[in-house]
Parts: C-alpha cells; sequence; structure tokens
C-alpha cells in the first residue's frame, strides 16, 4: 500500500487521539470512586444489617416490658378485686382465703416489678444501641454518596473529553484515505496500536528495537510505502530524518 508522507505522517495525530480515548475508558474503568463505592455500599451495608439487628432484639425486649407491665396490671386488678371483698366482708374462711391471696398475690407482683425493672434497663441499653446504630448508618450512607457524587463528576468530565476527542478523529478519519483507515484500524483492534512513528531504530508503537535487517527494508522503501513494524505490525510513519 502507498500514502503520502505528509498524510502518513497524521496517523500519528490519529493514534494520539486514540490513546488518548484509550486513556478515558481505562479511567472510566478504574476510578478510584468506584473501589470506593463498593468499599463503602458493603460498610453501608453492614451498618443496615446491625440496625436491623438492634431493632428485633429491642422489638423483643419491649414486647417483654409490655408482657409484664400487662401481667402486673392484672396482678393489681386482682388485688383491688380481693380488697373490695375483704371490704364487703364473709365469712372468716373466706377472709382468711381472700387474705392469703392478697399475699401471693403481692409476692407474684414484687417478682414482676423485679423482672421488669431488669427489662427495662436492658431495653434502655438496646434503645441506645438502634439510636447508635441508626447513626452508624446514616453516616455511612453520607459516605457513600459522597463517593458517588464525585464518581458521577468524574463520569461527567470522562465522557465530556470522550465526546471531544471522538469528534476529532471523526474529523481526522475524512481527510485520510479509506484504505489506509481501513488498515490503521484493523491493526489496532488487533494489537491496540495501528501507527507509531519511527523513532531511530526503534518502533514508536511497541517501543522494540528493529534489527538491522528489518530497518534496512524500511529505510530502503519508497517515502509513499506504508511499511509496518515487525514486532507489532503498527504502521511505522517515518520522517526525513528516519527515511535516511
Amino acid at each position: 500500500m502507498k500514502a503520502d508522507p505528509a498524510v502518513q505522517r497524521r496517523l500519528l495525530d490519529l493514534a494520539e487521539c486514540d490513546a488518548e480515548l484509550n486513556r478515558v475508558n481505562h479511567r472510566r474503568r478504574t476510578l478510584p470512586e468506584l473501589e470506593e463505592i463498593g468499599t463503602a455500599e458493603r460498610d453501608a451495608q453492614a451498618k443496615r444489617d446491625s440496625l436491623v439487628a438492634a431493632q428485633t432484639a429491642f422489638g423483643d425486649i419491649d414486647r417483654d416490658a409490655k408482657r409484664l407491665e400487662g401481667e402486673i396490671e392484672q396482678v393489681r386488678a386482682r388485688e383491688d378485686r380481693d380488697r373490695k371483698l375483704m371490704e364487703a366482708g364473709g365469712s372468716s374462711k373466706q377472709l382468711e382465703d381472700l387474705q392469703h391471696e392478697l399475699q401471693t398475690l403481692a409476692r407474684r407482683q414484687g417478682i414482676l416489678e423485679d423482672e421488669l425493672l431488669e427489662v427495662m434497663e436492658r431495653r434502655e441499653a438496646l434503645e441506645t444501641d438502634v439510636a447508635r446504630a441508626r447513626e452508624e448508618v446514616s453516616a455511612s450512607e453520607e459516605k457513600l454518596a459522597d463517593a458517588q457524587r464525585r464518581r458521577d463528576e468524574a463520569l461527567v468530565d470522562l465522557d465530556t473529553a470522550e465526546a471531544r476527542r471522538t469528534a476529532e478523529r471523526e474529523l481526522m478519519v475524512k481527510g485520510l484515505p479509506e484504505n489506509l483507515v481501513v488498515l490503521y484500524d484493523r491493526i489496532r483492534a488487533q494489537k491496540g496500536v495501528g501507527a507509531g512513528l519511527l523513532q531511530g531504530t526503534r518502533c514508536g508503537a511497541c517501543r522494540i528495537e528493529l534489527d538491522r535487517s528489518a530497518l534496512a527494508e524500511v529505510r530502503d522503501a519508497d517515502a509513499d510505502d506504508v511499511v509496518r513494524c515487525e514486532e507489532c505490525g503498527a504502521i511505522l510513519v517515518r520522517t526525513k530524518e528516519t527515511a535516511r
């Protein structure tokens, strides 16, 4: 294939444009915010799980407290009824039975109130745990939202850079021979880099030095010949200095 040397040199601009697009895509895939978001998401989920566990424990102890309060109310209601019955009078046997029951109810009430006091202390501690867990969830979600915001801002910048470079590339391609662009794109798709400047004895695409025979072939080629690196296959763009 042949192409005017000046046209071939314009491939270097195209290659640099493609290199910039590659950097943009690499940057998009490797944004530090992505790893930060992943870590923050896992941390936020762990904090949410801890909150659910704390709420569940609080709910269980709260039900226990309400059950005990209900039982105490029942005992008190029974005591009130028995006292009213005693005040109404009755046989000595009935009064004796009521007195015995009141003593039993008093002991029962004491036991229930002790249990309720212990449960209420545990309930208060668990309520504190729930409040702390909520604060931790809020803090972790704020951290996640901040990382997501910074990621979105970075992506906007990358999208802008990509759009600008893509538009520049389209203009470059329009000014190049179609067959040369087809060859360049095919090489780039296979090797990653489509063209590079011959810098002394080194290929600018793969950075490998050409051996003596390959270098002689390149320098013996006509100025408008499209030559390629024997190592990476990229189009070797020559200047007047490298052509000698």
